[in-house]
């Protein structure tokens, strides 16, 4: 068993039992917003390929299909995502790794780009960093489904590739403190 292992299953079991209560309220709050219940599961592409159940909190009213303003909230906030520490928890996930995506994308990969696929899938990572607004950059293109298949996904391909090589503990650490410091920055007053 690696460092990275016993690194994942700990740190998500203490998150659970500390932020277990804000996830159950958001879970709640989302299941009365959103008029259904406020668990939302979804199939992700994860390490070697494999499908999994990733877990998050609902943000989209099914009756009228847009995000509610509370969605919104926990969007913004990645609030939303916090459910995924049970997808790291079971070991189908990691702190940090490419962020899973839907079947299409991972899945198809060729050549040395496969090699991602022998990651697991993580919470975090230097494109989920970079890419920290996608959702708002994607509102303001034309065609946002081109543009994030000619110019965002291969850009997470090569970020991601990069992080093959180099992982390490050391680095896992380096970019969960850059995830860390920049919900602390993002969320702090401007003076």
């Amino acid at each position: 068993m690696s460092i990275k292992y016993f690194f994942d299953t700990f740190l998500s079991l203490f998150l659970l039992i500390f932020l277990g209560w804000l996830i159950l309220l958001c879970l709640i709050l989302a299941s009365v917003d959103t008029l259904s219940f406020g668990l939302f599961v979804q199939k992700r592409v994860g390490q070697y390929g494999k499908l999994f159940n990733i877990f998050k909190i609902r943000t989209i009213n099914d009756k009228t299909g847009h995000i509610s303003r509370f969605g919104m909230f926990l969007r913004k906030s990645k609030i939303d995502e916090l459910p995924q520490l049970v997808n790291v928890f079971f070991g189908q996930m990691s702190f940090v790794g490419p962020r899973p995506d839907i079947p299409g994308y991972y899945d198809k990969l060729e050549g040395d780009n496969r090699k991602i696929l022998e990651l697991k899938p993580g919470l975090t990572s230097e494109a989920s960093l970079k890419y920290f607004n996608e959702e708002h950059i994607l509102s303001t293109k034309a065609n946002p489904l081109e543009y994030n298949d000619s110019v965002i996904f291969p850009d997470k391909l090569k970020m991601n590739l990069e992080y093959y090589y180099k992982k390490s503990f050391t680095e896992d650490l380096k970019i969960i403190f850059k995830t860390v410091s920049k919900f602390f920055m993002k969320s702090s007053p401007k003076l």
